[in-house]
């Protein structure tokens, strides 16, 4: 499909947008009716009866995203009403799916809501990977923290790992490091860089817990600083398991290695290309 085609059609399915009090975006169906090339009224509503049909399948509500409405028109001797419908980006979407595909405005609509849907997909998993990235440095820094409390308090580097390892013995529910590493396959690096997110964040809390007690508390010595980090994340993985979360039976996420390097060779690319 040609893309300067899809992009005019962008163009003309932005012009006749409308905006409400809030701001919020929406389309009339009978301005819609002319640009996907249906003149009779009668067979573009029967398109957006299946597009109502697919809202619902979906799981939406059908009134959040087609609206009845009245719009008065000039009928030569008086303004007369006609019924209009108006329609969320979403509902758009719909209409072209469901519509008859041998007009070329249809296919030209549903080019145009294909590359629109992939975009968003693209931008999501990118906001996606980038908080995961942010919360893997949030751990880091707080385990680098936590090195520095326990050295500072009479433990060794040895001591730090035993200290590390009680703790996702705590949160994974008797798995120890090398437990999990097993599980997910890991044969070098860190176990952090293929947990998922949520288990990311879960270690990055039981940790900032342990430091805020080791220093409040002064906690010296192995021992005091183990049973420590080990309540935070018992308390941590109860949390978890409250809202049916087990970080044990939770899949591997790619390595987050993999994820940092994908990125900087992409900020790469678009760096060239503003140049």
């Amino acid at each position: 499909m040609d893309t300067q085609i899809i992009e005019k059609l962008k163009l003309v399915f932005d012009d006749i947008s409308h905006k409400n009090e809030d701001g919020i975006e929406f389309w009339f169906a009978r301005e819609l009716q002319t640009l996907l090339g249906y003149t009779e009224w009668r067979n573009f509503n029967n398109v957006i009866e299946k597009a109502k049909l697919s809202c619902k399948n979906a799981g939406n509500v059908e009134i959040d995203h087609f609206v009845d409405v009245n719009k008065m028109v000039d009928g030569g001797v008086a303004n007369i009403p006609i019924k209009d419908i108006v329609l969320t980006r979403y509902a758009c979407y719909l209409i072209a799916q469901n519509g008859d595909s041998k007009k070329d405005e249809i296919a030209f609509a549903q080019s145009y809501f294909a590359v629109q849907t992939r975009k968003a997909e693209v931008i999501e998993q990118r906001l996606t990977e980038l908080n995961r990235l942010q919360q893997r440095e949030q751990l880091r820094t707080s385990e680098k923290r936590l090195s520095q409390n326990i050295y500072e308090r009479g433990v060794d580097d040895k001591g730090f790992a035993r200290i590390r390892s009680r703790g996702d013995n705590a949160l994974f529910g008797g798995y120890s490091t090398q437990d999990m590493k097993d599980k997910y396959g890991i044969k070098s690096g860190a176990l952090a860089d293929k947990l998922p997110t949520v288990t990311i964040a879960a270690k990055n809390l039981a940790t900032e817990m342990t430091n805020l007690n080791v220093e409040s508390k002064d906690l010296r010595g192995e021992n005091p600083i183990t049973s420590e980090h080990v309540q935070n994340n018992h308390s941590v993985r109860k949390m978890l398991g409250e809202r049916g979360i087990k970080p044990e039976e939770l899949p591997p996420d790619e390595d987050i290695k993999k994820i940092e390097r994908r990125l900087k060779s992409e900020e790469k690319k678009i760096a060239k290309v503003k140049k």
